[in-house]
């Protein structure tokens, strides 16, 4: 197969998070032949946490990552790890024939278990990252509130009742100063971090156990087999295993995966540091999304910045102006900061997938891929970690479960399915209005 990768390798983006980064990457580029029980393509969070996973299980682990050690989407999203899963009820629809009556459980235990991997990971490694607790899932009109009533009962059911709180206009008012919401949903066990910072904590505690991480590594090829292989550059990795943990930002194997993930571009931006005014604003500290299918999300940063996303871009092309787009966002909800200064403004690509499911599957016999978290990555980017490193040791009934769901494969790849969403959306987007 000749696989080839999209583009050179590239510098971090200016973003918020790569000005604040704690200890940079300096991991050297591969040049001549190394063997590793597991290779995985992509330095992103996916192929990071499936490197500490599997280095924990004492398996050798070579890992590429074509530019720096989160360089994509893992180093520049909004930083929340709720229990949302984008496409549950798609889940629940095919997983229902493999799993039967304990398909429920299995989703509503897979919601939580990334907020476990995270928590025990950072404490262990000792990663900091800005970790906090609690999060709004926030209503912006009635029709919302159903949603959320729904979110707090199951809650309740399941024996979360101590971690959520429904709120009505007033309660919400308490939690941030703001009069765009009419409810809330409170949840504690929701997190909220600096993610670049945790994927190259996480990259440092797989080094840590022998893992040996390669950047600005491009992988040309991968060679298929009973021995496959990546070969690089300037280089080549013999393994037993292969993994392809890039999401949307490879061309690999697209006679395979082409037509089946789509980027959809999201903007970021952070203000200028608000000193007391940070604590007027979100006194708690929450991180907060509201439930509109095209919604904003922020929370503050460590050093008292507000840090505003949202209005994902589904033509899979950059904004020209990330400020000015978010600008008029963040002062609808907090008027307190009309004209307030943008220090950093950035995009990041999330990977699409148009039922929403993450994508598990094989290559051939010994090449594995993940992929497509649909704007949810923090916290499903570790399970499917989790996941992918027991399917290659030898326990498949995860692996299995999402491998028999059945995708879609778009023609053309990007060149109609990006359209194709960005109607999907703008359909999605006129229900919202009608609700």
């Amino acid at each position: 197969m000749n696989a080839r990768a999209q583009h050179g390798s590239q510098p971090r983006s200016p973003s918020y998070y790569s000005a604040t980064i704690v200890q940079e990457s300096d991991y050297p580029m591969l040049q001549g032949s190394v063997d590793a029980d597991v290779a995985i393509i992509g330095g992103g969070f996916t192929g990071v946490a499936s490197a500490v996973e599997l280095a924990e299980r004492g398996m050798s682990v070579v890992l590429l990552e074509q530019n720096k050690i989160g360089w994509g989407a893992s180093g520049r999203n909004g930083g929340q790890v709720t229990g949302s899963l984008s496409g549950d009820e798609a889940m629940r629809k095919q997983m229902r024939p493999t799993l039967g009556d304990d398909v429920d459980d299995f989703i509503w235990q897979l919601r939580w278990r990334g907020h476990d991997i995270i928590q025990q990971r950072v404490a262990r490694y000792g990663i900091a990252c800005d970790l906090k607790h609690g999060h709004l899932h926030a209503a912006m009109k009635t029709a919302h509130m159903a949603e959320l009533q729904a979110s707090y009962d199951e809650a309740q059911r399941r024996g979360m009742g101590d971690d959520v709180t429904l709120l009505d206009a007033a309660g919400v008012r308490e939690h941030l100063a703001t009069e765009q919401y009419c409810g809330a949903l409170k949840n504690r066990r929701n997190l909220h971090l600096h993610p670049l910072n945790l994927c190259l904590g996480e990259a440092r505690a797989a080094a840590s156990l022998g893992a040996r991480l390669y950047e600005h590594t491009e992988v040309l090829d991968i060679v298929h087999g009973p021995r496959p292989a990546i070969v690089t550059a300037h280089g080549r990795v013999n393994a037993r295993h292969i993994l392809l943990a890039g999401d949307v930002y490879h061309k690999l194997a697209q006679d395979q995966l082409g037509g089946k993930i789509f980027p959809a571009m999201g903007g970021i931006v952070t203000t200028r540091p608000l000193g007391e005014l940070a604590n007027t604003l979100n006194p708690h500290d929450l991180a907060v999304y509201d439930c509109r299918f095209v919604l904003d999300y922020y929370r503050m940063t460590a050093d008292g910045r507000l840090l505003f996303g949202g209005g994902a871009n589904y033509s899979g092309r950059d904004s020209r102006d990330i400020a000015a787009e978010l600008l008029p966002c963040i002062e609808r909800t907090f008027p307190q900061l009309k004209g307030v200064q943008i220090d950093y403004q950035w995009s990041c690509a999330m990977g699409i997938v148009v039922n929403r499911i993450p994508q598990l599957g094989k290559l051939s016999d010994n090449v594995w891929y993940c992929q497509g978290y649909s704007g949810h990555g923090v916290a499903s980017s570790h399970i499917m970690g989790e996941i992918m490193a027991e399917a290659i040791t030898g326990t498949l009934s995860q692996f299995d479960t999402f491998a028999a769901c059945k995708h879609i494969r778009v023609p053309l790849g990007s060149k109609l399915g990006n359209p194709l969403l960005a109607a999907g959306m703008w359909y999605y987007q006129m229900l919202e209005k009608l609700r």
